[in-house]
């Protein structure tokens, strides 16, 4: 039995009964933990492979087929990095695993709403150098100057194995603030689990323009599962994730002076957060100042005022990957979305 159709409530479920086992899902002054030590990349094999006793009296089923309605955000840019906003539905070619797709769906308002999801890193690596109040800065001017009053933002905190929803998706921006006041940094970085959990919270909010702002130093030292694996749950959930990689220890000499995990270096630490952005369509910042750190929020939120959302519908025979490119019928753009799913 193919599950792809309902993976959203596959992964949500996984992630509570592994929260039972391993460290319970709290509710308490309107906070809530999500477990974010993991085995959900093996969950897709597991079910698809439960098979249920054949019946002798049944007629064995010949054919399996999951419909799916895949939606994309699509970024347009010439050469020179504009965006380029004065493209149609017919300008677009969608291709899935190399078979032209009928677009079903179409979107192009440069004034519609934002529902952003920020996945702050507020772990103890953070705390040095003045890397978390920094952000704290950068993360109020986006609240109070960036956003659109109509746009949604909610805050997500990660440390010590725990992803924490520090506020729920709201227009309301004194929430995000008052919540980011409260945050500390403390504790060990499991990266990898909160990019695998936090993109099926992302995706769960109103507005068709989604979006996952990750700002973190990179220094994973705590996950249960590999940058791999997280990406493979990543990249099947349709929230393209930007990454703002803040003063991450590019000297070997500085990163051996924190705690890592084994193997753990600086350009792979830049490696995996560009693959993460990659994959599902976002962009990667490697940036170690305040002034620069402001510019890539900025960018990052001027980019989805010119995203198109295309949609379409996949047949599915199985659970492999399915590759999606974009291609435009006129101009030579740069065309970046979603790798596939």
């Amino acid at each position: 039995m193919l599950i792809q159709a309902f993976l959203p409530e596959l992964i949500s479920c996984a992630i509570l009964k592994f929260s039972a086992e391993k460290m319970k899902i709290k509710f308490a002054f309107g906070r809530t933990l999500i477990a974010a030590g993991l085995v959900l990349p093996f969950l897709v094999p597991a079910f698809s492979q439960q098979k249920p006793q054949a019946d002798p009296q049944e007629k064995p089923l010949s054919y399996n087929l999951t419909v799916n309605a895949v939606t994309i955000a699509v970024t347009v840019q010439d050469g020179k990095g504009r965006y380029i906003n004065d493209l149609g539905e017919k300008d677009f070619i969608i291709y899935e695993n190399k078979e032209k797709k009928t677009i079903t769906y179409f979107q192009h308002d440069q004034n519609a709403p934002l529902s952003l999801t920020v996945l702050l890193d507020v772990s103890g690596s953070m705390a040095l150098e003045n890397k978390f109040e920094e952000c704290r800065q950068a993360l109020r001017i986006l609240a109070e100057k960036m956003l659109a009053p109509h746009d949604e933002i909610a805050l997500l905190v990660f440390a010590d194995g725990q992803v924490e929803v520090a506020t729920r998706h709201s227009a309301d921006k004194a929430a995000f603030l008052a919540a980011l006041e409260k945050e500390k940094a403390y504790g060990k970085t499991a990266l990898n689990d909160a990019v695998a959990v936090s993109p099926e919270f992302a995706v769960r909010a109103k507005n068709e323009k989604r979006a996952l702002l990750l700002i973190t130093d990179g220094i994973e030292n705590d996950s249960q599962s590999s940058a791999e694996q997280a990406l493979e749950i990543a990249r099947r959930v349709d929230v393209p994730i930007y990454v703002i990689g803040y003063k991450i220890p590019l000297a070997e000499a500085i990163l051996a002076k924190h705690k890592r995990a084994p193997g753990l270096t600086p350009s792979g630490i830049v490696d995996t957060l560009n693959r993460f952005a990659l994959a599902t369509g976002g962009k990667a910042f490697v940036i170690d100042s305040m002034e620069k750190l402001l510019a890539a929020i900025n960018e990052i939120k001027k980019e989805q005022s010119h995203q198109y959302l295309i949609g379409y519908t996949s047949h599915r025979e199985d659970d492999s990957y399915k590759r999606i490119r974009v291609v435009t019928v006129k101009g030579k753009y740069r065309i970046r979305t979603r790798q596939g799913y």
